[in-house]
């Protein structure tokens, strides 16, 4: 144990600029999420764009493709949390899929994930210039819940911090695996604030039951 703490504390010492600018731009991002402000979303956009380089380099090629749609539902996300709101409405509210709902989303999360898996599995084998995928079904399963996540947060949906929650879990343990520490570390304070986002959301008064 006290090895791996010397380990970290070696890594800080010498951080990669991006690591370090993604562990940043990632905690603001989800702080201003667990705020409700808009602000959220240009904050997302920097962290996928800093992203795109960390993942390429080692070889995690679900998380880079994931973040090319995280790019695309940032935009979304920035649009619709501004226009989606009715007349009467001075924010989008937060709101709540019913049990049906949520089990058709699990559904095809579940589907998502084997499907994209597969995908990781043989990506060398279709460009065989990149190196096989590093841990191609967790990658998969981190991605896509994300997608999931990201897009229930584009609609202010309560349930956005399920997934985040399961995403930051597994993510903390892929990261420390794969020696980005700064990222296992982003992702461990992440499981805080997907707990704390969750109990700030439930307590808003801005949440509505409907969905």
């Amino acid at each position: 144990m006290n090895s791996i703490i010397k380990e970290i504390f070696s890594y800080a010492e010498h951080i990669d600029l991006f690591e370090l600018l993604g562990l940043i731009f990632g905690l603001l991002t989800v702080w201003y999420l667990i705020k409700e402000s808009v602000l959220t979303w240009p904050a997302g956009i920097l962290y996928v764009l800093i992203s795109f380089v960390v993942f390429w380099e080692i070889q995690l090629y679900g998380d880079l493709l994931l973040h090319i749609i995280f790019l695309v539902l940032n935009i979304y996300g920035w649009y619709f949390w501004i226009f989606g709101k009715k007349k009467d409405e001075k924010e989008l509210p937060i709101t709540t899929y019913v049990f049906s709902q949520n089990l058709i989303v699990l559904l095809f999360s579940i589907i998502g994930i084997f499907g994209f898996g597969y995908f990781l599995s043989n990506i060398h084998l279709i460009w065989v210039h990149v190196p096989p995928a590093a841990l191609p079904y967790w990658d998969a399963t981190t991605s896509i819940l994300s997608v999931t996540g990201i897009w229930l947060m584009t609609k202010k949906k309560l349930e956005n911090w399920y997934y985040w929650f399961v995403v930051d879990v597994l993510a903390c343990g892929i990261y420390f695996y794969k020696g980005i520490y700064f990222y296992s570390f982003l992702y461990g304070l992440y499981i805080a604030m997907a707990v704390s986002g969750y109990l700030a959301w439930k307590k808003s008064p801005n949440l509505l039951s409907r969905s």
